[in-house]
């Protein structure tokens, strides 16, 4: 049986965030991957052709908040 859990790294400890199925004492290996941000993840799907000072003028521009900020009524 393979787990993927999110785990907080806490005083030298690392902390499931929810409950393991596992037995008290059980023997575990585990492989630990620090998660990334969207940027990291989607860093490369498109090409970007324009200068960095355009890029950061979009990136930061309101209109391009994901997820969008709710609409006022």
């Amino acid at each position: 049986m393979t787990l993927t859990v999110e785990a907080i790294y806490d005083n030298g400890v690392l902390k499931p965030v929810e409950p393991l199925p596992l037995r008290e004492h059980e023997k575990v290996r585990s492989t630990v991957e620090p998660r990334s941000n969207w940027v990291q993840e989607t860093a490369g799907i498109i090409k970007w052709t324009g200068t960095p000072e355009e890029l950061q003028r979009i990136a930061e521009d309101p209109e391009f908040d994901y997820p969008p900020p709710p609409e006022e009524s």
